[in-house]
């Protein structure tokens, strides 16, 4: 975790953490250093989602931007991937979105594309960082010509659903489909791209007033999508995040499909197209066992990282493949975008429907989902790192391992920002796990605590 950046942007509380001051800086700080390599006046795109303080926020950084000689083009309220989308179909020089995705109203964040569309690398955010807290190199402060410019793109929606479209080949009547936009930044374009393919549309939570993002509605909060679903008869239903970078679904009975489902279905079809890389889906260490056992029955190998977004895409870089994500519905696919696209991910699981003729149920039955129960343990800040050091510690997550015989596992994770150990079993009794769960997250309090 950086100084400003942490796994997704700077994020916090606006204009207490993240201050107009601060998105200034990053702005200019940005701007300096993504466009450096630009022959001509650099040009950045900004998107924003539906927050109240994403007014306040873009306009300091927009004039950060200003300062450092490059132009600044506002595409208005629009989705994080559209964002990245965007920068390359305009080829601008970075994207900068202004948003704090599934968090509450009062955060905001800013997060940062390079010219292809990728997240920053460590190194990037490691320098934008030094300049704004270091002063680590002194940013050039132009003057009359050479002061930067403000354009508006008014057809950034427009273009950002012919490209959706153009990732399905198949018209979506015949599909009845509920839709929760989360009163997020997908509340125009995700109704508006499944009406134009065809699907008959129920849409939730498409009013935002600045203050209802993410409230109790969208991918975080499932329960009034579930009841809207099965009231009007539909056969599946969606719901974004606030800055709409993941998806999750519900089927014609109300059930959940999580993100190892959704990435179970369409890795299952793109085999069957031969259009998965060596037959590999890259999950993080959280993915439910379920997909374990559905991909070894299948022929599909699973990689796995550590939790984030940003690490499954390293992966997927590092050895091309074109499939990965999270449980959460942060889902990357890479053929067609570069980076998590719920909107995106949600056409591909509609296509598979319409192609196959089968209920998202069916499809689903494909993985059996294990229960998971994660307990915290309360531990002393200097010791979540050693927890395997201590023989009885050790000696306990052995034994439950052996314990399951292939049927659960134990997973041990140290909070990145509390002093924290989060431990989660997973196997096929609920009671059996969660009582195993409480004993070693005691246990481990014990030792550590």
């Amino acid at each position: 975790m950086g100084r400003l950046f942490g796994t997704d942007g700077v994020r916090g509380i606006a204009n207490r953490e993240l201050t107009c001051e601060l998105a200034f800086q990053l702005g200019k700080a940005g701007a300096y250093v993504l466009a450096e390599e630009s022959k001509t006046t650099p040009k950045i795109v900004i998107g924003r989602d539906t927050r109240k303080s994403g007014d306040m926020l873009e306009k300091a950084l927009i004039a950060g931007i200003c300062s450092a000689g490059a132009e600044a083009i506002c595409l208005g309220v629009i989705s994080t991937p559209a964002v990245a989308y965007l920068t390359r179909f305009y080829n601008a020089d970075a994207g900068i979105v202004i948003s704090a995705s599934h968090n509450p109203a009062e955060f905001n964040g800013i997060k940062f594309f390079n010219r292809h569309g990728y997240k920053l690398s460590d190194s990037l955010e490691e320098r934008i960082e030094a300049i704004i807290l270091d002063n680590a190199e002194e940013l050039p402060s132009p003057a009359g010509c050479d002061v930067g410019s403000v354009t508006e793109i008014k057809e950034a929606k427009e273009d950002y659903i012919s490209f959706l479209k153009s990732t399905v080949d198949t018209s979506f009547e015949g599909l009845r489909i509920a839709i929760d936009c989360a009163n997020g930044a997908a509340y125009e374009t995700a109704p508006k791209v499944f009406a134009e393919l065809g699907a008959d549309i129920v849409v939730i939570n498409n009013n935002p007033d600045g203050l209802n993002i993410n409230d109790k509605c969208g991918s975080t909060h499932m329960e009034m999508l579930r009841t809207v679903v099965v009231e009007n008869k539909c056969d599946l239903g969606f719901a974004f995040d606030g800055d709409a970078d993941r998806v999750l679904a519900v089927d014609s009975e109300g059930n959940y499909i999580d993100g190892d489902k959704i990435m179970g279905i369409i890795g299952l079809e793109l085999k069957k197209q031969s259009k998965l890389p060596n037959n590999t889906i890259v999950v993080t260490v959280m993915s439910n066992l379920g997909l374990d056992i559905m991909a070894k029955e299948n022929g599909i190998c699973l990689e796995k990282t550590k939790v984030g977004d940003r690490y499954v895409l390293e992966r997927m870089l590092e050895n091309g493949y074109v499939l990965g994500g999270e449980q959460s519905g942060h889902i990357v696919m890479l053929n067609y975008s570069t980076t998590g696209d719920g909107q995106l991910t949600a056409l591909q699981l509609a296509q598979i429907m319409k192609n196959t003729g089968k209920s998202l149920k069916e499809l689903a039955s494909v993985m059996k989902e294990y229960p998971q129960v994660l307990r915290n343990a309360k531990v002393k800040n200097e010791s979540k790192y050693s927890y395997m050091d201590d023989p009885e510690i050790a000696a306990k997550c052995r034994e439950l391992e052996n314990d399951f015989h292939g049927e659960g596992r134990v997973l041990i994770r140290p909070s990145g920002t509390e002093p924290l150990v989060r431990v989660m079993i997973e196997g096929s009794e609920l009671e059996h796990i969660t009582r195993k769960a409480e004993e070693l997250a005691e246990l481990i309090e014990r030792k550590l605590g």
